[in-house]
């Protein structure tokens, strides 16, 4: 079994950063897990880093200097028009691949890390989501595309129900060796291994303030559900969790050895 450096690669997904307080909690946890934990590469999701929602250049620089070596997102890529301006220009930032063709950006990469090469693979859920192509056959088209490109392949599945996170779980078991889902800002109980060798989460949770429901203020989320008015979202503040799973993975099957959750509160 080829290893690297003596050991399976091990890698850090890291789940949604919401606003500011996610920015800083990633600056701050992200340089000691990597350092502490023997963490290869970080996969993050970032579609949340500015203000809540989308990229602008410095929010992704953030991510970038606190550790992250590949960004994925979903949904909300496009909510800042900065993103315009970069985001074909940036080889580890990518978007959901079924957006439909011609849509700016790409929606795999490849990462080399030493004698291994990672693609890193973002799709979109159509349940209670936007309507894209359809996840599964795109997910068929990518890896028949980098078929004998990449020894490791990572998909960031952002979707909003569980059951459609699960299905795609199953679907690319034993084909891919890291499937977890993104965006509903909440981490899963359900970190496993499924039977051909594929690790797998529901939901990787946000690295942003505890205080809050999903990054958001706690009192405009409550009103929104108590009047059924419009509101105006603004990002909680103070002390982070900062949710994550790290993998280890054999390079040489591309199939996963061990999965552990990672959920740090910070005290205020």
């Amino acid at each position: 079994m080829r290893k690297i450096g003596g050991r399976a690669v091990r890698i850090m997904l890291v789940g949604d950063v919401v606003g500011r307080a996610g920015r800083r909690a990633f600056r701050k946890i992200t340089p000691q897990l990597r350092l502490e934990r023997k963490i290869d590469v970080v996969i993050v999701n970032g579609e949340n880093v500015a203000g809540g929602k989308g990229f602008t250049r410095k929010a992704l620089d953030e991510l970038y200097a606190g550790g992250a070596d590949v960004v994925t997102s979903g949904n909300h890529v496009w909510d800042k028009k900065d993103v315009f301006a970069f985001v074909d220009e940036e080889p580890f930032l990518v978007r959901p691949a079924n957006y439909p063709e011609g849509t700016p950006g790409k929606g795999y990469c490849i990462f080399p890390f030493k004698a291994a090469n990672i693609a890193v693979l973002n799709l979109s859920g159509r349940s209670f989501m936007p309507t894209l192509d359809c996840p599964f056959q795109k997910a068929d088209e990518v890896l028949a595309e980098i078929e004998g490109r990449a020894d490791i392949i990572v998909l960031d599945f952002h979707a909003e129900t569980t059951s459609e996170k699960l299905a795609m779980g199953h679907y690319l078991d034993g084909r891919v060796g890291i499937v977890v889902g993104t965006h509903t800002h909440v981490q899963t109980a359900d970190a496993q291994i499924l039977p051909e060798g594929t690790a797998y989460i529901t939901d990787l949770g946000m690295v942003g303030p505890h205080d809050s429901i999903l990054g958001v203020r706690t009192d405009i989320v409550i009103q929104k559900f108590r009047t059924g008015m419009p509101v105006r979202f603004e990002m909680a503040e103070g002390a982070a969790e900062y949710a994550a799973v790290i993998v280890d993975i054999d390079p040489s099957l591309g199939r996963a050895e061990k999965i552990e959750r990672i959920l740090i509160r910070e005290q205020d």
